[in-house]
């Protein structure tokens, strides 16, 4: 009798478990806010890109570009032309309509003079955005760009309505499966599904998004069951733990995360040191100490697995002996750099092992240790600092090194006019040729210390599917995960 209660106790258990609707995501990091037009924190795509935002298109797992709010587009014959049709009876959080002046409204605010948009470049190139009907968008252009799919598939181009816009920082209103139920600042965020949604109703029904900034803490609450999946783990020394758990899976994928050590072209002015500083580097001792193997090293900013990569990598080989030559050369001496390290593991790690190694060849760092915010309100807005470490997880980016405003302020004019080559030719094999031209063009200038493309290292719960295997965006897309029985 004990032996079938037992039974059926267990049958219960395994019925309940199946029929789990709700998952707690652990992060390491908490966005500073929640609008993914107004921010350039990877945290805050994490959390809502695809969740509750969407834009007229999205990247897929694999990165491809797909439909998202524009169900199908055609481009004219000159490629000036983009004409969207959009899904119909689509409706924000709140419940008022989507619609063709949404998509207006969002793109000419994220283009505007005055916008706060930390992708603005993805817009620069926009002549008009017209409302033909209240289905149809026509996005005409200045020059083509057969890009601009690709370009409205990043969090920073999702539509918003002009009656939330300003308060989405706090409290996002979007499009999207998921809507906002609780953001316990410091804490986590709580989202529930939308019963309203447009497409297809994703399998769960809840969603937290904790936030552990402690690596030592992200194990703990993994092996305590407190998370269900940390999707970018912060402790990659203790993944063999999870390896030998049938509890769990490991799963080990690619980024677009180019992690550099982003130098002040504006305080570093002489490629010389530029170029000793990069010499001075070990890439692999930082991957092996800073991310206990899991990595792949990096010669200019551009991520190994795209086809159009160059290996430039042997170009600002370690070589302690010529970065004391090329500062000899410069007529550099007694040289002190400020090195601002953000919270994650790469940069607090990395930056100690980067500091011994520029110690070797006579450049002594000062560092300091900054939180997300501070991070990005002195290095990334106020410039104010010599050396940083950061991973640039926004998808082919190369064309920030075209800003002379960006954070490392590399201002190139043939750089600048290469990447506008780029943006109107098509022709697959002489964008091919354009694209390694750009990526020798800052190697050679030794723009920024180019260390590794980052790993995704992620931990789940073993009944878990669905989660992204690599990172083609900084999202945690949960419109596809469910719990298998």
């Amino acid at each position: 009798m004990l032996t079938r209660s037992a039974a059926i106790l267990a049958l219960t258990a395994t019925t309940a478990l199946a029929q789990q609707t709700d998952i707690t995501i652990g992060m390491q990091l908490e966005p500073p806010n929640l609008d993914p037009t107004g921010g350039a924190a990877a945290a805050i795509d994490e959390v809502v890109y695809a969740n509750l935002f969407e834009g007229l298109t999205r990247f897929g797992p694999d990165g491809a570009v797909q439909p998202a709010l524009a169900k199908s587009w055609e481009v004219s014959e000159d490629g000036k032309t983009w004409t969207f049709v959009l899904n119909a009876g689509v409706t924000f959080h709140d419940g008022t309509t989507m619609d063709a002046d949404d998509v207006v409204f969002s793109l000419d605010r994220a283009r505007a003079e005055d916008s706060t948009n930390a992708q603005k470049a993805l817009f620069a190139g926009i002549d008009s955005v017209e409302a033909v009907d209240a289905t149809t968008v026509r996005i005409t252009l200045s020059e083509p760009n057969g890009n601009l799919g690709f370009n409205l598939a990043w969090g920073d181009a999702v539509i918003v309505a002009p009656e939330s816009a300003e308060t989405n920082a706090t409290a996002p209103v979007g499009t999207g499966p998921f809507k906002l139920a609780n953001w316990a600042q410091g804490d986590r965020v709580e989202l529930v599904a939308n019963p309203d949604y447009w497409g297809t109703a994703p399998a769960l029904t809840a969603a937290t998004f904790k936030f552990i900034s402690d690596p030592n803490a992200a194990f703990a609450a993994m092996m305590a069951g407190d998370v269900d999946a940390f999707p970018v783990f912060p402790a990659p020394e203790t993944l063999s733990n999870f390896e030998a758990d049938p509890r769990f899976s490991v799963i080990v994928g690619s980024t677009e995360g180019e992690t550099i050590l982003a130098m002040n072209n504006k305080a570093i002015t002489d490629v010389r040191v530029r170029e000793a500083i990069s010499h001075a580097i070990d890439r692999q001792a930082i991957i092996d100490g800073a991310m206990f193997g899991y990595g792949t090293p990096i010669g200019t900013h551009f991520a190994p697995h795209n086809p159009d990569y160059v290996d430039l990598t042997g170009q600002s080989a370690h070589d302690p002996d010529r970065a004391r030559a090329l500062l000899a050369e410069a007529g550099v001496e007694d040289l002190t750099l400020r090195l601002m390290l953000p919270p994650p593991a790469y940069a607090r790690r990395g930056g100690e092992i980067i500091a011994s190694q520029l110690r070797e060849v006579g450049i002594k760092t000062e560092i300091s240790n900054l939180e997300w915010a501070q991070w990005l309100e002195q290095v990334f807005r106020g410039k104010d600092f010599d050396l940083t470490i950061v991973s640039h997880t926004e998808p082919a980016d190369i064309n920030i090194y075209a800003r002379p405003d960006y954070y490392f302020q590399y201002d190139n004019p043939d750089l600048q006019a290469l990447n506008d080559k780029i943006t109107v030719t098509s022709d697959p094999a002489m964008r091919s040729q354009l694209l390694a031209d750009a990526q020798k063009m800052i190697a050679d200038d030794y723009v920024n210390g180019y260390l590794f493309q980052l790993a995704k290292t992620g931990v789940a719960d073993a009944r878990i599917q669905g989660l992204w295997e690599n990172s083609p965006t900084q999202a945690i897309d949960l419109t596809g995960v469910s719990w298998s029985e």
